[in-house]
């Protein structure tokens, strides 16, 4: 039975209906039946062919959730009816040292959802079963498709760079990433600052679990931040003053980047060695960290705002992500 699709015909083009015939279902793999897919703007980087890896036709989508439809013949933690999400990886070796530590993210040979392969811009996917997580109860579809890559992209660097309830953390951006940032800082224990150039987020910002909030196009007001910040994330895709930034931490403090700046980051090197201050990057997470976030977003109640628009609007839904337009998420629903 083939797979009723969206996929974009080439770079930069309109996404338009489309089927294709799916591989046969290996031992490992599951079929799942998609609700929802959430629109990562990594999505409208693989339609614009961004970065250079896109085969057309192209259909884009890591945000998955849905329901299991069939199993193939290895397949135990699952069962058909259960409900689950696939976010950036279908796959990986499992056998190098990256995935031993379970960290298949970093994986050299890891299989991306839709590089390579159909996305979740459909009716149906076909992925490996080991990197199918089940969604919890307190849950809802629409809302945690965005963890399966948004929110696993912002608690990780929590965990992996030992963030402690004591620490007070920032947060550059309030958008699709950074809504969900504020929210796993502040349940993490954290005091939370946000730094955000529209003033007009104050407001949902400290609703987020922000305590505190910057303009961030005011030089004058993150300067009165200097040495107030344990570790900062950036969510954002814009050249920005990173030395001012720097100037927030405190001794040993962390400057982590989760969105990808258009221009080469520039800090001179006292900036790092006076304070013992570091630059580090943070890529989503690998199987045990995203089953791990997905049970601490149900027990704390952390969701994805949304906007849930049916699969048939899909391109006025790209659009909105692609003009920075959505607040915060966007999110398709799939047809009964």
């Amino acid at each position: 039975m083939k797979v009723e699709a969206f996929a974009a015909p080439s770079a930069r083009s309109a996404l338009q209906p489309w089927s294709y015939d799916p591989a046969p279902l290996g031992p490992e793999d599951i079929e799942i039946r998609i609700s929802h897919c959430g629109i990562c703007h990594s999505d409208i980087h693989l339609i614009d062919d961004d970065w250079k890896v896109s085969r057309y036709p192209l259909v884009p989508g890591h945000e998955i959730v849905g329901h299991v439809a069939s199993v193939g013949p290895a397949v135990r933690h699952l069962r058909i009816g259960d409900r689950v999400g696939v976010g950036w990886l279908r796959g990986a070796c499992l056998n190098c040292e990256a995935c031993r530590r379970g960290e298949e993210n970093l994986c050299p040979n890891g299989q991306a959802t839709c590089v390579g392969a159909h996305g979740g811009f459909a009716q149906r996917i076909r992925v490996d079963g080991r990197f199918a997580f089940p969604i919890p109860t307190a849950l809802k579809s629409e809302n945690a498709a965005p963890l399966l890559c948004g929110g696993i992209t912002v608690y990780a660097p929590l965990v992996n760079f030992e963030v402690r309830p004591s620490h007070r953390v920032g947060v550059i951006g309030i958008g699709g990433l950074g809504h969900l940032a504020l929210q796993f800082a502040a349940k993490w224990g954290c005091e939370v600052t946000a730094f955000s150039s529209s003033k007009n987020k104050e407001s949902e910002a400290r609703r987020f679990g922000a305590s505190h909030f910057i303009n961030s196009s005011d030089a004058h007001q993150v300067a009165r931040a200097k040495s107030s910040l344990d570790f900062i994330i950036s969510t954002v895709h814009v050249d920005l003053d990173w030395v001012a930034y720097m100037n927030c931490l405190r001794p040993n403090g962390t400057l982590c980047f989760v969105g990808v700046p258009t221009k080469p980051i520039s800090v001179p090197a006292f900036q790092l060695i006076g304070g013992q201050k570091s630059i580090v990057g943070s890529s989503t997470g690998g199987r045990p960290r995203i089953a791990e976030m997905l049970e601490f977003a149900a027990r704390h109640g952390i969701e994805a705002q949304t906007e849930v628009i049916p699969l048939s609007d899909v391109n006025q839904a790209v659009d909105r992500v692609r003009s920075n337009q959505a607040r915060y998420r966007m999110v398709l629903e799939m047809p009964k």
